[in-house]
């Protein structure tokens, strides 16, 4: 495995908060471009964040009007990868599966579990095949630099953890909820996959910052999660998304770079 000094180009796929007009300096609207797997989910923002060239795209569109199974994820994950970008920061809001894990806590997940069935999950669906290792999804360099910003920042954090993506749009029953607690998962969503499983295809370093914005609903004492209160613990804390994109993209663009998906000829031409 080589090591080098790469010069990085951040990606950044989010939702709300991360469009805020001040996030980028030298900013340029990039109208949605026409890949082979058709357009992304909005338009391409890109600009400049400490000095990093970066370019962010709203995984569910401009005003959430996509729902996760209709997220064109091989189209997202391609025109970062057309725009030469190097690493993807996906922020996510996220239910918890455990108690220490409070809604607003920030989580860095090291792990997922796929629980989708109707999402694109491949770039190469035949002639050519591509068997990718998946073992260890996640950067584990960005994700260091990830826990080092937030501990720095006096965020509260979680340095791993295993995210379970469900298809959605539809939340946990009680019942899934438990079992997925049972499975080792510690948080929940709707968006990790097969975005995580297309950008190590693509050889694109991948991290990911989840906000839990709610307990999941395996304990009957609580209300279940309902969408109002998940956007409203966002608003809460999305200007700690902002903090922490700040100050560790500049570490990202310094970093010694190791990870598998760097190291290895890209799968797309």
């Amino acid at each position: 495995m080589r090591e080098n000094v790469c010069r990085v180009k951040i990606g950044i796929i989010g939702g709300s908060g991360v469009d805020k007009e001040e996030i980028l300096k030298e900013k340029v609207v990039i109208p949605a471009p026409e890949t082979k797997f058709g357009k992304p989910s909005s338009d391409i923002v890109t600009g400049k964040i400490g000095g990093v060239e970066v370019a962010i795209i709203l995984r569910h569109g401009k005003g959430h009007t996509i729902i996760p199974s209709n997220v064109p994820n091989r189209a997202n994950i391609q025109a970062l990868k057309d725009l030469g970008v190097t690493h993807i920061l996906a922020t996510t809001a996220c239910g918890s599966l455990r108690e220490g894990i409070m809604p607003g806590d920030l989580v860095f997940p090291d792990q997922f579990i796929d629980r989708t069935t109707k999402r694109a999950s491949t770039f190469h669906e035949g002639p050519e095949v591509q068997h990718v290792p998946m073992g260890d999804p996640c950067c584990g360099e960005t994700r260091a630099v990830l826990i080092e910003t937030a501990k720095e920042l006096g965020l509260r954090y979680h340095g791993k953890g295993t995210v379970i993506t469900i298809e959605g749009p539809r939340f946990s029953t009680r019942a899934e909820s438990r079992m997925f607690q049972q499975w080792g998962a510690d948080i929940i969503n709707m968006s990790t996959v097969p975005e995580i499983v297309l950008a190590n295809e693509a050889g694109i370093c991948y991290a990911s910052i989840a906000m839990a914005t709610d307990y999941d609903c395996f304990d009957e004492s609580r209300p279940a999660v309902t969408w109002g209160e998940v956007l409203r613990v966002m608003k809460q804390n999305v200007d700690n998304v902002l903090k922490l994109l700040y100050a560790a993209i500049p570490k990202i663009n310094e970093a010694t770079c190791t990870c598998k998906a760097r190291g290895e000829e890209s799968v797309m031409e």
